[in-house]
């Protein structure tokens, strides 16, 4: 029996003697499958062939990025949040080895990992087993669990504590569930906002933009993108840092705004003329 993941998302399945025919969460219109077609592996697979190394980096006072090289799936960053009595693992890579544990344990270990939304639940289990963490999914999420878990802990409502320092909201858009971390001691106390790519920091750090799938540019709504752009008007926040390392380091509130402005002054055809 084998623990499979799949090489296009990196999301990891339940045990089973064969590998799934297919990934739910890659035949769905957010993502998508390889052209080359569907391709499984195990994280077995992964350590014996050496090739991945997570690299932890400090970003601030508290803050760490996780990130595995080279880029596996998607390919998105993790971060390890450090709350006043609680270490907080917010999403997940697939790539998980000793090293890595060891490197985590050094810090304190995690108390608690919180997922945005499904395309990073990766090896979320695996990790959840190693530091015998809590899992936290909205519940408008459940559908997508492929591998089911006694740690995995379903919230409702729109947010969650889950240290003094840190909560979860639920801002849906990407997905139903979707959610964000709000960080309040990050910053020297201005706050920081962990958003994978529910708000996904743009190419020139000066927008974010908000959308239903990326790999298939399909937008969201416009009335979606300003109920999310109202719930993130009631967080404290001057940083951001998206799923793939992207970093508004000043002014992110601000910019959240502005961004999701424009964006529905674009879906409505009062940007611009073409």
């Amino acid at each position: 029996m084998n623990n499979y993941i799949c090489a296009t998302c990196g999301v990891q399945y339940a045990a089973s003697q064969l590998a799934p025919l297919h990934c739910r969460i890659c035949n769905e219109d957010r993502q998508y499958v390889n052209p080359a077609g569907q391709k499984w592996l195990t994280l077995e697979d992964m350590l014996e062939q050496g090739n991945y190394v997570n690299v932890i980096h400090p970003q601030e006072t508290g803050l760490h990025s996780i990130h595995t090289t080279p880029d596996f799936a998607i390919g998105q960053t993790a971060y390890l949040v450090e709350g006043k009595a609680s270490n907080v693992l917010w999403d997940c890579v697939t790539y998980l080895d000793p090293a890595t544990i060891g490197e985590i344990k050094d810090f304190g270990g995690i108390n608690a990992i919180a997922l945005s939304h499904p395309h990073y639940y990766s090896t979320q289990v695996e990790w959840a087993e190693a530091f015998d963490a809590k899992i936290y999914i909205h519940e408008d999420d459940k559908q997508w669990i492929t591998r089911p878990s006694e740690q995995i802990e379903f919230w409702t409502g729109e947010s969650v504590v889950l240290d003094s320092d840190i909560t979860l909201h639920r801002i849906g858009g990407h997905f139903k569930g979707a959610a964000v971390l709000e960080w309040h001691g990050g910053n020297h106390r201005q706050g920081v906002l962990l958003t994978g790519d529910i708000v996904r920091v743009a190419a020139d750090r000066d927008w974010l933009t908000f959308m239903y799938s990326y790999p298939n540019f399909i937008p969201l709504p416009a009335s979606t993108v300003s109920r999310m752009a109202n719930q993130l008007q009631e967080m404290k926040f001057d940083r951001i840092y998206d799923a793939f390392h992207r970093i508004i380091e000043a002014g992110a509130a601000e910019k959240a705004q502005k961004s999701a402005k424009r964006y529905v002054a674009a879906l409505n055809g009062e940007l611009f003329e073409t």
